[in-house]
């Protein structure tokens, strides 16, 4: 096969490095415009895929606690029949299972450590159906709470900060006070601690209480119920059934996602995302435009060869095709070696980091502050094509000026001083 002459002279300029200290040093220039690329395209991948692992791991934690969709009971009131409203939600085919809840904000106070929760009050025979964490702990801890024992599940961490097990007694204290001769005073209940849950996500390990639903409704004075959870096929359809859910079962009821739970945060990850994907962008322009000096000085360097070329009958477009050819390869090889770096970081980052975390005695990830406690890594391809097609564009558009000049090399002049 007959390769264009373009591209042959092309690829012997991009590997050249002998003939003297000026083709070396121009060599060395384009190595490192390479390397550039290369860095700047593993790290945009690397970034990346961080953060949409971190993204994935926060979200299938938070969804391994709490439901898909939950429905409300109109102004937080005690539903009349749950048992029928669920019915009527079980018949949408993307739901496949509901169960029962009451959610409140409260206290819970061991001697002097007092600290917030919500407490949800569920039912151990349902709850499984409608999140993975009540599946996992349906045999053993939810099976402690039964109705009037007043057990309470609490996660770890509120556990541990409260310096409780399994057996001790804590204190309850509800927002809606008791009326008195004296006055308003708070209404309080000592509860057994039934059960210890770990979730992995710091926010409801450190701040979620469980108990039978039945003793939630005593304890904070309602009838009944307040919503029921809703587990769905497809986690992503989440707010497109909690839509068609909210026109099917009437004004009466308040309908919300898992989308809307915690939506700040989301929204902020998203907003990280593009910033960074902004910021990393530049590097990789600022590497792929250093081809610029690199191509300019090859130009420089090569004048007598380009005239050469002319007065053998090269026209300037072939000319433009070398230079163009040398620019786009260093292009392509710095995408190709940043492809595999990043890639081979991004995958095996669940062995990197906890390996930098021994060697600098460090957290790099303390889970009270990122809500999990390990780096997370979720290549996609949605952003893996787009930056390896960014990083050629602009290695192909860095080539565009330098081929033009030396496709207007004057074959005479070039040739005066040789």
């Amino acid at each position: 096969m007959q390769w264009p002459y373009e591209l042959l002279i092309g690829w012997r300029y991009t590997r050249a490095g002998r003939g003297g200290r000026r083709n070396a040093f121009i060599s060395f220039i384009s190595g490192v415009s390479m390397l550039g690329i290369a860095l700047g395209v593993a790290a945009l991948i690397i970034v990346l895929s961080v953060m949409n692992g971190f993204q994935k791991e926060v979200r299938d934690r938070m969804l391994s606690v709490v439901a898909h969709v939950e429905v409300f009971g109109g102004g937080g009131a005690a539903l009349a029949d749950w048992r029928a409203l669920a019915a009527q939600a079980m018949q949408h085919p993307e739901v496949r299972g509901a169960a029962p809840f009451i959610a409140a904000q409260a206290l819970v106070a061991r001697g002097e450590d007092m600290r917030g929760v919500v407490v949800r009050g569920i039912d151990p025979a349902e709850e499984p159906k409608v999140t993975p964490l009540a599946a996992e702990l349906a045999g053993t801890v939810l099976a402690e709470l039964r109705p009037g024992d007043w057990g309470i599940v609490l996660g770890g961490e509120l556990a541990r900060s409260l310096g409780v097990r399994v057996g001790d007694a804590v204190t309850i204290v509800t927002p809606n006070g008791q009326v008195t001769p004296a006055g308003v005073v708070p209404r309080l209940k000592q509860m057994t601690v039934a059960g210890v849950f770990e979730s992995g996500h710091y926010e409801y390990d450190s701040g979620l209480a469980l108990m039978h639903v039945d003793d939630a409704a005593r304890l904070f004075r309602v009838e009944g119920p307040t919503g029921v959870q809703l587990r769905l096929d497809d986690q992503q359809d989440a707010r497109t059934v909690a839509a068609e859910l909210a026109m099917s079962l009437g004004p009466d009821v308040a309908v919300r996602d898992w989308t809307r739970t915690n939506r700040n945060w989301f929204d902020a990850v998203q907003l990280e995302k593009r910033m960074m994907f902004i910021i990393l962008t530049l590097i990789v322009a600022v590497a792929a435009f250093n081809l610029v000096s690199t191509l300019v000085m090859t130009v420089t360097d090569k004048q007598a060869d380009i005239a050469i070329l002319r007065t053998l009958g090269a026209s300037p477009r072939s000319i433009m095709g070398i230079f163009m050819v040398q620019g786009a390869l260093s292009g392509v090889l710095g995408t190709l070696g940043g492809l595999a770096l990043g890639l081979l970081v991004a995958l095996n980052i669940d062995v990197i980091v906890p390996a930098l975390e021994r060697l600098f005695q460090a957290s790099f990830l303390p889970g009270s502050i990122y809500l999990i406690n390990r780096m997370p890594s979720d290549p996609q391809m949605a952003d893996i094509a787009p930056i390896a097609l960014i990083s050629l564009v602009l290695a192909f558009v860095a080539t565009l000026y330098p081929s033009w000049r030396a496709s207007r090399v004057q074959p005479a002049q070039a040739l005066r001083y040789e």
